[in-house]
Order: structure tokens, then C-alpha cells, then sequence
């Protein structure tokens, strides 16, 4: 079992700057995944960014990439969202995940290969 809990959520204006953070309790394996997720009222759960413990490519959803980064902290087994330029669509429950497996690239901005989800952190993006 993997505990993940997410932080760093809350009210910004656009334009603003937010890093949410996810503490995962273990790594399952070295190539295992951890993914952003959101969901906005009434949508379905999009895919936002993914990265590998071991590094290699990091893909994005099309509505963030060139404004969010994801990185790690392997040894404090974290990994950051670092979202900027934010805009109202933004707004939404961010959720990170982590896969038991290795998925490969494209199965990676999919909700299907992770067995572990956080509860979840709230942004708000108004003015």
C-alpha cells in the first residue's frame, strides 16, 4: 500500500504561481510512475503531467504544458507541480497518483496505470 497526500493547493488571482507537492509513503519500483490529475466540477478527470522516478521524458497535458513543470525529490520521495501563468480554467481538484507497475510513455497520461490516488488539493484560480 502507497499513501500519497498532496498539498500546496489554494486561492490565486490569474496570472499567479502555485507548487503543489505530493509525499508518497514508498516507491513501489524503481521505473514506477507518478502522475497530476485534475478535476473540475461536473468534468472528467484530465490528465496534467507525469515523470518516472528513474527520469526519462515527462509528458503534459496540452491544456498546461509551457506553464507547468513536474519534478521529483527522490530522496525525500516527493514530487512537485509548479504551476504558473494560472488561469481560471486551472481551477479544479488536483489529484496525484502512482502506478504499482512500469507503464510505458503513452500509457502514462491515462488514469489506467496508477493504483494509488491521493485525496486531493483544492486550486482555485480568480480574481
Amino acid at each position: 500500500q502507497v499513501h500519497l497526500v498532496e498539498s500546496g493547493g489554494g486561492l490565486v488571482q490569474p496570472g499567479g504561481s502555485l507548487r503543489l507537492s505530493c509525499v508518497a509513503s514508498t516507491r513501489t519500483v524503481r521505473d514506477s510512475v507518478m502522475g497530476w490529475f485534475r478535476q473540475a466540477p461536473g468534468k472528467e478527470r484530465e490528465f496534467v503531467a507525469a515523470i518516472r522516478w528513474s527520469g526519462g521524458s515527462t509528458p503534459y497535458g496540452n491544456s498546461v504544458r509551457g506553464r507547468f513543470t513536474i519534478s521529483k525529490d527522490n530522496r525525500k520521495n516527493t514530487v512537485y507541480l509548479q504551476m504558473n501563468n494560472l488561469k481560471p480554467e486551472d481551477t479544479a481538484v488536483y489529484y496525484c497518483a502512482t502506478s504499482k507497475g512500469s507503464p510505458i510513455l503513452s500509457s502514462m497520461i491515462t488514469p489506467a496505470p496508477y493504483d494509488y490516488w491521493g485525496q486531493g488539493t483544492q486550486v482555485t484560480v480568480s480574481s
